[in-house]
Parts: structure tokens; C-alpha cells; sequence
């Protein structure tokens, strides 16, 4: 082999190294993306069912929500969600989106949220955003806003 040619195949050698590279880290970025999806999903049906002990594992401890009427911490909204003053009874999600920075992940969800708050049935269009954190090997919600949408409202991805 003449020089040339090893320097074309040491080329060839390090651009297949970048390309699965490249590939091994666009599959973990897919199967967190999922797993975060999944997770948002699951959460939705835990609040439907008041599962006040999934959600305070799910809830980080530092965790605040911004709701239309007010914002608090994990210990009011565990409440709110337990006494059923509000009741998150169904949420039919329209579209979602995912970023992932390090340990960090935004989770945008456009839902039609049906409740029932302050002793009646409210169907409002909401784009939630969810903010994760990744802690000791499992993602933690950090925040939960509620954010009053118009039902042509689109997420852009």
C-alpha cells in the first residue's frame, strides 16, 4: 500500500467512526424522547385517577405548576389533585414535542383538557409544558405550566 492509499482508508476509517457515532447517540436521543412521551402520557392518566402516590414519585421535590388560577409547589398540587378540587379527568393529547440539553428535557404538550374545577365540567385547550430532570437515573417533573390556547394553536417542531 502506498501512502495515498493509507491515508484514503485512515479517512474512510475515522468517518465511519463518526457515522456510528453519530447513529449510537441519534438512538439514545429517539428512545429518551419516547421514554419522556411515555412518561407525559402515563402522567396525564395518573392525574385522571388521582394516583397521588405515583405522582409525588414522579413530582420532583422542588417541583412548582402554574396553573390559570395560581402556582404552587408539589405538596398543593399532590392536594388539589387528592381532594379533587381539581380533577383532571381526561386529556386528549393533540401534539407533542421534545427537547433533551444534558440532563434537562421540555416536554410541550398540546391537549384539550377536560376537568372538573370548583364544582363544574370545563373542556379548555392548553399548551402544557412540562420541564424533567434527570436525577439518579430517572426523570423527575420540575414544572408543569398551563398555558390558555386557541384550538388552532400549533406546536412548531
Amino acid at each position: 500500500m502506498n501512502l495515498k492509499q493509507i491515508i484514503k482508508m485512515k479517512s474512510l476509517i475515522i468517518n465511519l467512526f463518526f457515522v456510528i457515532l453519530c447513529t449510537q447517540f441519534s438512538l439514545a436521543q429517539n428512545k429518551a424522547e419516547k421514554e419522556l412521551v411515555d412518561l407525559s402520557k402515563q402522567k396525564w392518566q395518573w392525574m385522571a385517577d388521582k394516583n397521588v402516590d405515583e405522582l409525588a414519585e414522579l413530582f420532583h421535590d422542588e417541583s412548582k405548576f402554574v396553573h390559570m388560577s395560581g402556582s404552587w409547589k408539589k405538596s398543593r398540587e399532590l392536594e388539589i389533585i387528592e381532594s379533587g378540587s381539581i380533577w383532571y379527568k381526561n386529556t386528549v393529547v393533540h401534539d407533542v414535542d421534545v427537547e433533551i440539553v444534558d440532563k434537562t428535557a421540555v416536554v410541550w404538550n398540546r391537549i384539550t383538557l377536560e376537568a372538573h374545577v370548583r364544582g363544574s365540567d370545563v373542556s379548555n385547550e392548553f399548551t402544557a409544558t412540562e420541564v424533567y430532570i434527570k436525577t439518579k437515573g430517572s426523570w423527575k417533573l420540575l414544572g408543569l405550566t398551563f398555558s390558555k390556547v386557541r384550538d388552532t394553536h400549533e406546536i412548531e417542531h
